[in-house]
């Protein structure tokens, strides 16, 4: 494994040797871990099903949880899914961002059946990140890029996280520092008529139904046949398990907070760790995952969570920590 520490915003890194090794790479069907604005991602030649299966193998993903594929613009979009009016508004708005959407795949697309899970549907998303766009462009290749995690645990929000869950797996690790968003893209269904949000994430309920003129449905879980990440009931989970929606605490318990109006036994608690002191959403949200990480006591261990509110970005780090604390198998 060889790791490129890399500038989010240098402009030169196009012209670097090591960009076009990573581009090789991925073109042979390696695996690299790539930063975006969400989480870290496990990136792979989307096109090629042993390089995908490679992505299964490493995660410890099951093979019928479907795989994001990136592109870097939506005219690339566009040869892999067809695109009806509200996909093309939601496109034009929000890529390049944090916007996964779920479409009809066209029969021409060269994206393997093992990427989209068997699926005749293709979730596609634009990444603000430049790198991954940037090869997605030099490679002319879909890459297929779940988080960079073992399945079912924390996703990684730094190259560090990414190391310790996967290092003898990946051929290059590309460390542009922390996300800034810091939880998975919101993921949106436009395979029927009512427009469906199969995952709330980065981009809010609420900027999506402004510009669709109308609300979302909300698709449940579904642990047999998903038809997008992140839908598992269990998921995200740490080693030790989580109370929600806390208002006291024990001393064997650690306490993620949010605010500093703390809950009764606060001032016990084996450890504290914030989400964000001022109760900004959008702080929390690029903080959640380390701080699941950070507040992990172990096996057998608990961490309670103070109440986070469901409005904008509170919904999508609501919905990872009811499936963080999930019961597990």
């Amino acid at each position: 494994m060889k790791l490129w520490r890399l500038s989010p915003s240098d402009p030169q890194l196009e012209e670097m040797q090591i960009f076009q090794d990573i581009c090789d790479a991925l073109s042979d069907g390696k695996l690299v871990a790539i930063p975006t604005e969400t989480v870290y991602g496990l990136a792979a030649d989307a096109t090629n099903g042993k390089a995908c299966a490679g992505i299964y193998e490493a995660k410890g993903r099951p093979s019928f949880n479907p795989l994001i594929s990136h592109i870097d613009s939506l005219e690339a979009a566009q040869t892999h899914a067809f695109f009806d009016d509200r996909a093309l508004k939601l496109a034009t708005e929000f890529w390049p961002g944090p916007l996964t959407l779920v479409l009809p795949k066209l029969p021409t697309s060269p994206v393997s059946d093992l990427a989209v899970a068997g699926l005749e549907t293709i979730a596609l998303r634009v990444p603000r990140s430049a790198v991954m766009r940037a090869l997605c462009k030099r490679t002319g290749l879909p890459l297929a890029a779940p988080s960079a995690n073992l399945s079912g645990r924390i996703s990684g929000t730094t190259a560090t996280d990414v190391i310790n869950d996967l290092k003898d797996h990946l051929s290059y690790v590309i460390d542009s520092g922390a996300t800034p968003v810091g939880v998975e893209s919101t993921i949106v269904s436009l395979v029927s008529e009512r427009p469906t949000l199969l995952r709330p994430g980065g981009l809010a309920r609420e900027d999506i139904e402004a510009v669709l003129g109308e609300p979302l449905a909300r698709a449940g879980t579904d642990d047999s046949a998903p038809m997008a990440p992140g839908m598992l009931t269990s998921h995200y989970a740490p080693n030790s398990h989580i109370r929600l929606n806390a208002d006291y605490v024990t001393e064997s318990e650690a306490l993620i907070t949010f605010g500093t109006d703390l809950p009764k036994g606060a001032d016990k608690a084996a450890r504290l760790v914030s989400l964000s002191d001022s109760m900004d959403l959008t702080e929390a949200a690029a903080r959640l995952f380390t701080a699941l990480r950070l507040a992990d006591l172990g096996r057998n261990r608990k961490i309670a969570v103070m109440p986070i509110p469901h409005h904008g970005l509170g919904e999508a780090i609501n919905d990872r920590l009811a499936r963080a604390a999930a019961p597990r198998e």
